[in-house]
């Protein structure tokens, strides 16, 4: 799916939410645990399948709500090879329902090692001659911090294959300023990083308007928000930060253009932890993420209205 496909379910909904699949064990309810831990133990791979019936549950209750995913790959490679193959089979059966799906890696690399995770994630891995997909994501977010040797091979699979990048350029976290606000020859580093998005979505517009190379702007720095905006109005945001982190639907506001698109944002714990808030011990964990998903939706269109 390229961006054009997120724009279109966005347009469909009405809802600019992705649903983040960070899940740690703490995080799932005891219900959809207990017959899992009494017949296999505490095993990496029995916590890799508690994982994945939480995640099809959650996919099962969004996905006519939310038009997309971001599974956090930190998560799954706590549980080592079960971990990947829980979050290839999230990948595949969130696909499968329809929805887009974002890679949460941050990953970059120079050369072959850059070109290696371009494929992981997005495109494909040659077996004897035989192409094969991997985790074969919709989009996944990158670093830019070793340059554009370091972006070229995720644009290549972006061209060939109708794929979405996001690039870090102002995230969410207290301490980014230390770097992405630092002057680089009278501009902060996140404004260069900014334009150079510009270079790298060239030829890469979609009908929709919006270009496959995105960028990853924090929920909790609305002037810079302001700013990234108006350098890339043709690129996606993903918005971290609102909820858990502390930032409202007023403070992304800056984030969309005035057509109401141009940004997806992120809730993770909001959604997934919704359960704990019912006092009903998990078993309503598909209609409390749903509820909280609709609220959520409500509250960013209200505010970017």
């Amino acid at each position: 799916m390229s961006i054009q496909t997120l724009v279109e379910k966005i347009k469909k909904l009405g809802s600019p939410v992705v649903a983040g699949l960070d899940a740690r064990l703490e995080y799932i309810p005891d219900c959809l645990t207990e017959d899992i831990r009494r017949e296999s133990g505490a095993t990496l791979e029995a916590a890799a399948s508690a994982l994945l019936r939480f995640n099809f549950g959650l996919i099962d209750a969004l996905c006519d709500v939310v038009p997309a995913i971001k599974p956090q790959a930190a998560y799954y490679e706590l549980l080592g090879p079960a971990g990947a193959r829980t979050l290839r089979a999230t990948i595949r059966y969130a696909q499968e329902k329809g929805m887009y799906v974002i890679a949460d890696v941050k990953r970059n690399d120079i050369g072959a090692t850059a070109s290696a995770y371009a494929e992981s994630y997005l495109g494909c891995t040659k077996v004897w001659g035989e192409e094969l997909p991997v985790y074969d994501c919709d989009a996944a977010t990158v670093n830019a911090y070793l340059g554009t040797d370091g972006i070229e091979p995720f644009l290549k699979e972006c061209r060939n294959r109708q794929k979405s990048i996001y690039v870090l350029v102002k995230t969410s976290n207290k301490s980014s300023g230390e770097f992405q606000n630092r002057d680089m020859e009278g501009k902060p580093l996140f404004v260069r990083v900014a334009e150079k998005i510009l270079a790298w979505g060239a030829g890469l517009d979609t009908p929709c308007g919006y270009n496959e190379v995105g960028a990853v702007v924090g929920a909790t720095y609305p002037e810079e928000q302001k700013i990234i905006r108006s350098l890339l109005p043709k690129a996606y945001f993903l918005v971290p930060g609102y909820g858990a982190q502390g930032a409202t639907a007023q403070d992304i506001a800056n984030a969309f253009n005035p057509d109401g698109l141009g940004a997806i944002v992120n809730s993770s714990r909001g959604i997934m932890c919704a359960w704990q808030k019912t006092g009903h011990n998990g078993t309503d964990y598909q209609e409390a993420a749903r509820a909280e998903a609709i609220r959520m939706r409500d509250d960013i269109v209200n505010a970017i209205r």
